[in-house]
């Protein structure tokens, strides 16, 4: 693929760490390979679950989604071929869209007996990038679905708070080790695990924000979103 050099046993520092850099390149890509591909198998799963029951909205909601994971798919084979990388931000600004639609999407991935969403009605007017905001929603939501208990809740939550936009992504899991290790690292661990919330971190970095956790009472985690909010006067 064009932007991967070939780099033979030894060489010079500068060699090995653009090494490590393809090779930490290689990694994202396949976990954002990953994450649409789990994502359109569960959005035909839920499609194709007589029992079931989906409203026109989460059908709808199911249907931009997978529309949407199509066109991240291609994103990511374009940015492969171009070897720019899947965190690479894109040339043109990505379009602004109310936040109401992307939390849609990302709850539909959650069974609805299993789901709690709600936004404040300032959150849910508020633009947001579509594509970035949509990437950490889902990696999230996932993340959640695959580490939480397999009947508990999972919660999206939007709210406008003083300077920021909070998003929180609940589930009634714990928070362990492995997890607060996966939120303070300067670089994701060998391997797949961690490896999404670092993405998260980095695409929610590029916008000036932070990811942080927190203990639910009497349990559960919720990782919380805070991006800044540029308020214009006049």
């Amino acid at each position: 693929m064009r932007g991967f050099r070939r780099i033979g046993p030894g060489g010079t520092d500068g060699e090995r760490a653009t090494r490590t850099d393809h090779e930490l390149m290689l990694r994202v890509l396949c976990h954002e390979f990953r994450t649409p591909v789990s994502t359109l198998t569960s959005l035909t799963r839920a499609l194709a679950d007589d029992h079931r029951e989906l409203s026109g909205e989460d059908r709808r909601a199911i249907t931009q989604l997978a529309r949407d994971q199509a066109v991240h798919l291609q994103a990511l084979l374009r940015d492969a071929t171009a070897g720019t990388g899947a965190l690479a931000r894109a040339a043109e600004p990505e379009p602004a869209v109310p936040l109401a639609g992307i939390l849609r999407e990302a709850a539909a991935l959650v069974p609805a007996h299993r789901r709690r969403a709600r936004a404040t009605r300032g959150a849910a007017r508020f633009p947001v990038p579509a594509g970035r905001t949509r990437q950490v929603l889902v990696n999230l939501v996932e993340n959640a679905l695959r580490h939480g208990p397999a009947d508990g809740q999972v919660g999206l939550y939007a709210a406008l708070r003083g300077s920021h936009l909070s998003l929180l992504v609940t589930d009634e899991g714990r928070v362990d080790p492995a997890l607060l290790d996966a939120l303070r690292r300067p670089e994701p661990s060998a391997g797949m695990s961690g490896l999404g919330l670092w993405i998260v971190r980095q695409i929610v970095a590029a916008d000036g924000g932070a990811l942080h956790v927190h203990r639910l009472h009497p349990r559960g985690v919720a990782l919380e979103v805070r991006r800044p909010v540029l308020r214009h006067a006049g």
